[in-house]
């Protein structure tokens, strides 16, 4: 018995695999749509040697937080798309770990956060979702 090369129709690709994706739309200086956030204020989206990075400022008490740049995979939005439509990535602090997926939709950065506590604290692992658009500031 032979293993599936898919697991649904949309994963069928007939010709011309997609080598890699250009990630354009979701490289930019992005801004939370929420003024009151309490968790990530703004997201550098860029490329460095081929792949796509972040760069996330969160809220702290004195100010914004830089968490330097994580690696992220790319996804486009079907198996024959070229242009890239989202991304996940992971930081890893320790005593917690941010999960990022990241898509656009209607102009907008969608960024879906879960955060893991990994330490002996009692807090609860959360789910949150935020919106993002883009600015022309550089941060």
């Amino acid at each position: 018995m032979s293993k599936p090369e898919f697991a649904q129709l949309s994963d069928l690709v007939e010709s011309n695999p997609v080598r890699e994706l250009d990630p354009r739309a979701l490289i930019g200086n992005w801004i939370n749509s929420n003024p009151d956030t309490t968790s990530i204020a703004r997201i550098n989206v860029f490329e460095e040697k081929g792949q796509l990075q972040l760069q996330v400022f969160a809220v702290g008490p004195d100010g914004l937080i830089d968490w330097g740049p994580t690696t992220a995979d790319v996804f486009a939005p079907n198996a024959t798309a070229t242009a890239a439509a989202g991304f996940t990535c992971t930081y890893d602090f320790g005593f917690a770990e941010a999960r990022f997926q990241g898509m656009i939709m209607k102009g907008l950065l969608v960024l879906a956060q879960f955060h893991l506590f990994k330490d002996d604290s009692g807090r609860a692992s959360y789910f949150l979702r935020e919106y993002y658009a883009m600015t022309h500031e550089h941060f």
